[in-house]
């Protein structure tokens, strides 16, 4: 029902590795770029997102940013908002210049904290046709907080990150911490460490996934804590489609607060009763109830939500 090409893109002064799906139908297909959660391989949540758009008659371009899996970059597993910007943008270039891709139907997917870049980078680029954003971890003070218990904690972590790039500054030595799994990873959860910590398994069998590591350097929680995505949210024009659910991350509010923010006339929220975050980026059921939606409205036609 489709092919998959292994492709390699320009950004900035890096080499991105990705994976194009695309629809065996003739003509010129409407084109998806997925940005996942945070510290992500393309072999996570966007695999599972590109194998179900693509059945909807949708090209998919899924990539390890910078930095970050197959693809270049130094220091590895360093997180940087602005580089994965960059790296959208950088996918639709490459995308434009696709055989059997239609340039003018370019769009973006981010999922959890990769809805933060994907909507920079729809603020920036009106080459962008449309938005989806789904199970989002939008970058907050108030989700900062959530995540990580009191304003205190999340000053804490600030100091210990601009520590860590001050000592990269001056001696060229990366500190890391984990993703999961302890006190001081950047994500405490247990639940959350539940469904990573299988991925950091470096057996040959398991090669399939990609090569996710646990870790990210220290100097990245600034970048993550510090952001504010209201400003982009406020100056989105395009059309937006909203995913979300009761358990999913940030929780309830703070998506329904970013969603007001929204000025575009043509967006939509589509509620999941009951849907955790885990359930967006594995479970078959809930991510169909999720591409239901997305591929219909990455077609522009008009959804039932």
């Amino acid at each position: 029902m489709y092919e998959i090409r292994d492709v390699t893109f320009p950004s900035g002064q890096e080499t991105l590795a990705g994976k194009l799906f695309m629809p065996t139908g003739e003509g010129l297909h409407p084109a998806v770029t997925i940005m996942g959660p945070v510290a992500f391989v393309k072999e996570q949540s966007p695999i599972q997102y590109a194998t179900r758009l693509v059945q909807q008659g949708l090209a998919v371009l899924i990539f390890d940013p910078r930095n970050h899996g197959a693809s270049t970059g130094e220091p590895r597993r360093f997180e940087s908002g602005e580089a994965k910007i960059e790296d959208l943008r950088a996918a639709v270039d490459f995308l434009r210049e696709q055989d059997g891709i239609d340039p003018s139907q370019l769009h973006l997917l981010g999922i959890c904290q990769g809805v933060n870049w994907a909507i920079e980078a729809a603020a920036q680029d009106e080459r962008i046709a449309s938005l989806g954003i789904v199970a989002g971890h939008y970058l907050t003070p108030d989700t900062a907080i959530m995540y990580l218990g009191e304003a205190a904690s999340v000053e804490a972590r600030m100091n210990r990150s601009a520590a860590a790039a001050a000592k990269f500054s001056e001696t060229g030595t990366v500190d890391y911490i984990p993703i999961v799994g302890s006190p001081e990873a950047l994500l405490t959860a247990t639940a959350v460490a539940e469904w990573y910590l299988p991925w950091d398994n470096e057996a040959p069998w398991f090669l399939h996934r990609g090569g996710w590591e646990n870790r990210i350097t220290a100097m990245s929680e600034a970048g993550i804590w510090g952001w504010q995505i209201s400003d982009a949210a406020s100056r989105l024009s395009l059309p937006v489609l909203m995913v979300h659910g009761d358990k999913a991350a940030s929780g309830p509010d703070i998506p329904k607060r970013i969603y007001q923010q929204i000025p575009s006339a043509h967006k939509a929220l589509h509620w999941i009763d009951g849907a955790n975050q885990l359930q967006f980026y594995e479970d078959p059921l809930t991510i169909d109830r999720v591409v239901a939606a997305l591929g219909p409205y990455f077609r522009g036609e008009q959804i039932n939500l």
